[in-house]
């Protein structure tokens, strides 16, 4: 099989899987307790206008009446209009998504650039005490949550040494690099643990192959062997463990734009839930699982370059 035909493969597969999230999507949100009508026309909601506004609304509707009209709208680009505020969903999300997309990406960087040196410091002096020191640190980092370990970089970070703003998103493109660098760290402090672990382990696995010794005898230095076959192999196992949890942390995006008061698609879906607002809640929830199916594609797919025995399999 090609690789371009993998691709094909793996694409064709997103399709059933888009498709069951489609319906989980609708009948979680349904599932929400609440009407609609009754946040929206708080203390002078009446019966009669609760029923008039539900009308208005369509979701007076049985429920696979008005699933078939939300896919009717996917398939035409929509993602319907906001009960609360009347706008387009599509256009509320995509103006918040650049805050959470850059949260997202400043995490995964951050996390990589701890992860990739500590491993090597790790797996270069296999029982050190260097070795044992960065063991210790997913062990402690696994164990904290995301709330706390917020709330902790503000207090330290940002106000007895106010090196970064606390909250907000920036106007100029440096602010905003300024301003997500504690969200961020916050993200790569609960993701690095794992990728350590990972490559740590990956790399302890391959120094003691047969290929790696044979290096040695030649000759070649501890850093080439490290650079050129230790790295580069072990790199393609936590490939996958990188994918699978920065789908993971999609999700926690919500809490650390919380905590950050980060305007995100975090926060809208949030304020969303507590407005009873159905295609809002409805567009995020789906936003965040395409991107979830599409990092496990990417991944999949980055995998199958650096290992050409994917796509044979």
């Amino acid at each position: 099989m090609s690789y371009l035909t993998y691709v094909g493969k793996r694409l064709l597969q997103m399709l059933p899987v888009l498709f069951g999230i489609s319906i989980a999507v609708f009948a979680i949100v349904h599932l929400i307790p609440g009407d609609p009508a009754d946040v929206l026309l708080g203390q002078n909601a009446t019966d009669a206008r609760v029923k008039i506004l539900n009308k208005k609304l369509g979701i007076d509707r049985p429920l696979l009446v008005q699933y078939f009209a939300f896919v009717w709208d996917l398939l035409h680009g929509s993602l319907g209009t906001s009960f609360y505020n009347r706008e387009s969903v599509s256009s509320l999300i995509l103006g918040r998504l650049p805050e959470t997309g850059m949260l997202l990406f400043g995490g995964v960087i951050l996390s990589i650039l701890i992860a990739l040196p500590l491993s090597i410091l790790a797996a270069s002096k296999r029982g050190a005490f260097r070795d044992q020191l960065v063991r210790a640190i997913p062990i402690v980092g696994l164990g904290m949550p995301q709330v706390w370990v917020g709330v902790m970089l503000i207090l330290l970070l940002g106000l007895r040494f106010p090196l970064f703003p606390v909250s907000g998103f920036g106007e100029t493109f440096p602010e905003r690099i300024h301003s997500i660098f504690l969200p961020s760290l916050t993200i790569a402090i609960l993701l690095s643990p794992i990728l350590i672990r990972s490559l740590r382990a990956s790399m302890l696995e391959i120094l003691d192959s047969d290929y790696v010794l044979t290096a040695r005898a030649k000759g070649i230095s501890t850093a080439r062997i490290t650079r050129v076959h230790v790295l580069r192999n072990a790199i393609i196992a936590s490939v996958t463990v990188l994918g699978i949890n920065i789908a993971y942390l999609v999700g926690s995006m919500v809490v650390v734009e919380r905590v950050f008061a980060i305007s995100g698609t975090g926060s809208l879906m949030i304020d969303s839930i507590s407005r009873r607002d159905y295609p809002i809640v409805q567009g995020v929830t789906l936003y965040f699982a395409f991107i979830v199916v599409l990092v496990s594609l990417i991944t999949d797919l980055i995998h199958a370059a650096l290992d050409p025995r994917v796509v044979v399999k």
